[in-house]
């Protein structure tokens, strides 16, 4: 009886290691330019879009724009070989997720946060409001 609880434990602990290890390595960290560029595995890192710096080549479905962080104005040239995504050029934000390599950022996936469609208007409410419809 003592066996199969020792053999149980030790599997439990087996599958315990494997799945904080693969946990781990899916997790990628948001750091800033100078990290990414640092860095040698996949990083996350978020900015501002640079008006003016985007170009789509529609032959290679390759889009290369700069990213700008707001805090300290640095620039860092992104290149993403997929298509564009929709409201690029309207983004608030942007989150690239890939690695440093050569003159670029090159991004595997992009996380795109457009303005709402609701960002700035303002909703009017009428409390006790008398409604008159006319036939």
């Amino acid at each position: 009886m003592k066996k199969a609880y020792l053999v149980g434990a030790g599997l439990l602990l087996v599958f315990l290691v494997l799945g904080l290890t693969t946990f781990s390595k899916s997790m990628t960290p948001y750091v800033t330019f100078r990290e990414a560029q640092a860095s040698s595995g996949t990083v996350q890192v978020m900015g501002g879009l640079e008006k003016g710096t985007s170009s789509y080549d529609t032959a290679t479905k390759t889009l290369r724009f700069k990213l700008i962080d707001p805090k300290t104005n640095e620039v860092l040239p992104v290149s993403y070989s997929d298509v564009k995504p929709a409201n690029f050029e309207d983004a608030v934000s942007i989150v690239a997720i890939g690695r440093y390599r050569g003159d670029a950022f090159h991004a595997e996936k992009l996380l795109v946060k457009c303005p709402s469609k609701y960002q700035g208007q303002e909703t009017e409410k009428h409390y006790g409001a008398k409604v008159t419809v006319k036939s």
